[in-house]
């Protein structure tokens, strides 16, 4: 059986998953659903990046346990993010850790050959590398957690695509501050 791939992130009601000048400060999770989070975190196999992601994420979690204000969440969350392997999409970094693999070839490629080894769920993360797989198809699920506010413009979760693609809504939830879940597995 094909490992799944899971395509998810906090997304501003018009649409962006960071607003211009790639900020990120509408996103703020509660509690609850900081923790929601680390609980699919939890049950990742394999975390594939594109570059901006990975060095927004490389830049805090690999020391994020160790932050004088650091939530027993949020310690849980860097050492797996930590011990979690990972594929970093990129032909401009040189070098990765925290046991992750640098990967410049052809991303649709990669994912493919992944997704077709046994093994736990895959989360890609970052539009641009997200996009690709979206195009050709390769998201099994779309994890959406909306969060009440406009920001205009920015860094979109979504891409323009060929063909329509058919989701099945297969669970919702809401969360402190009006943020609203929505899960959708694609319709084969």
């Amino acid at each position: 059986m094909a490992r799944k791939l899971v395509y998810g992130m906090n997304v501003s009601l018009d649409g962006y998953i960071a607003a211009p000048g790639d900020d990120h400060g509408w996103s703020e999770p509660s509690d609850e659903l900081f923790q929601w989070w680390l609980d699919q975190e939890l049950a990742i196999g394999l975390m594939l990046y594109g570059r901006k992601l990975w060095e927004t994420m490389s830049s805090y979690w690999p020391t994020g346990d160790r932050q004088a204000d650091a939530t027993p969440t949020q310690i849980e969350f860097a050492r797996n993010w930590r011990d979690t392997p990972k594929v970093v999409f990129s032909s401009s970094i040189e070098k990765v850790d925290w046991n992750a693999r640098l990967f410049s070839g052809d991303a649709v490629e990669e994912i493919t050959r992944l997704k077709a080894v046994d093994g736990e769920p895959m989360r890609v993360g970052g539009a641009t590398l997200a996009a690709a797989a979206m195009r050709a198809g390769l998201i099994d699920e779309y994890t959406i957690v909306t969060h009440p506010v406009l920001v205009g413009g920015g860094t979109s979760f979504y891409t323009a695509l060929d063909n329509w693609v058919n989701l099945n809504l297969t669970g919702t939830r809401t969360f402190p501050g009006g943020v609203v879940l929505t899960r959708y597995e694609t319709r084969c």
